[in-house]
């Protein structure tokens, strides 16, 4: 399997004492990527002839799946568009570890700032010197949070097909990931050429969707980072917080509440929501659009939808709780609701009605929209 060729994440060295401490110093990427990496299970055993004819299918799919998306979505793309990446595990790991790191870092630089103010003022309550973080404690505390990373990193790269990675800190970049296509269309039991065409229709649309609408990538990235930062506790709410998380946890894990209900207050669930129909949008089109190309192209496209919706259930105990646990549970719906919204819009006003949603970040469907197709109509289209 090729691996990306994307840099690797770097974390910067501790700052020396008495340097204000920076959000991207949190959490030590280049050990999460890593660690990651080393733990992460290679995938399905394939001997070289093999690899090398799955990631030139994947190319070509890749290839044969613009024309098709481009015309059934009505979306220009602009040309010089770099052809997709395909990747293994880990490469999918380093790939991602970096681009967490630059969304996340304005974030965690606002947690920081946030915590050194209310460090600040009960210091001069109680007339006292601010106390330095020293660099072996600044150390100490991202190893810790990149262990932790790693982990989550670890198991999600044994589940994504493919995504456009929005790469904040450099180039987008269409990527498949070799070893999970070929396990799912083994565990599925799909012929392998349709599948791997099916799945790049899916992400093709991705890549459509944010190059046709220029202005769709960094809005995405600004909504993500506002939430973040406004879904972090002030500091000294944190320990009410986590006891708050920490008595729910027996709920999410049974299925009767979601993640996003435990970290989010009222308000930040308001916010949540915003981003989520957009997220709902993007999943949802891109569902409908490789459907409907998909029988013309694709001869068993019907059996692999059918099998591919009930594996995205999840399959045993533990993978339905660790999905509810990092909030994939909410994922799955999006796929659901998006696609409802975008056939309900649609059968309304075709296909070029609909893409009055890539006007604006206005024209975009608010929450109670998605489920309501026809409330979006009636305000867009009046």
């Amino acid at each position: 399997m090729t691996q990306t060729s994307s840099s690797a994440p770097t974390t910067p060295d501790p700052a020396p004492a008495g340097t204000p401490l920076r959000g991207s110093s949190m959490v030590d990427w280049d050990l999460a990527a890593g660690a990651a990496s080393r733990i992460v299970p290679p995938g399905p055993k394939v001997d070289r002839a093999e690899a090398q004819t799955l990631v030139a299918e994947l190319r070509a799919a890749a290839e044969r799946a613009v024309g098709p998306v481009a015309t059934t979505a009505q979306l220009q793309t602009p040309p010089g568009t770099p052809p997709a990446l395909v990747v293994d595990r880990p490469g999918w790991i380093r790939a991602n570890a970096a681009s967490m790191g630059a969304m996340l870092g304005p974030v965690l630089d606002d947690v920081i700032e946030r915590k050194r103010v209310a460090d600040q003022r009960r210091a001069a309550e109680k007339g006292t010197e601010l106390p330095e973080v020293g660099p072996l404690a600044q150390r100490l505390g991202s190893a810790v949070t990149g262990t932790e990373v790693a982990g989550m990193l670890s198991w999600i790269s044994t589940k994504v097909l493919g995504q456009y990675d929005l790469a904040p800190q450099g180039n987008p970049r269409l990527m498949f990931v070799a070893p999970n296509i070929l396990a799912a269309e083994r565990e599925l039991d799909v012929d392998p050429t349709d599948f791997r065409l099916w799945v790049a229709m899916h992400e093709e649309t991705h890549r459509v969707q944010f190059t046709a609408v220029p202005w769709l990538r960094e809005f995405i990235i600004d909504k993500a980072r506002s939430v973040g930062s406004q879904i972090m506790p002030e500091p000294d709410q944190m320990v009410d917080r986590m006891k708050e998380i920490v008595s729910a946890m027996p709920g999410v894990i049974r299925g009767d509440t979601d993640i996003t209900q435990v970290l989010a207050t009222p308000e930040q669930r308001e916010r949540l929501a915003e981003v989520t129909a957009v997220m709902s949008l993007l999943e949802g089109h891109a569902d409908v659009v490789m459907d409907e190309v998909g029988p013309q192209i694709i001869p068993s496209v019907a059996e692999i939808r059918a099998k591919f919706t009930q594996r995205r259930k999840g399959a045993g105990s533990i993978d339905k709780v660790l999905r509810r646990l990092l909030g994939m549970e909410a994922k799955m719906r999006q796929y659901k609701d998006g696609a409802v919204f975008v056939r309900g819009v649609m059968d309304q006003v075709g296909v070029e009605g609909f893409n009055r949603v890539w006007t604006s970040p206005e024209t975009l469907p608010r929450p109670t929209e998605i489920v309501e197709p026809a409330a979006w109509v009636a305000r867009v289209h009046g």
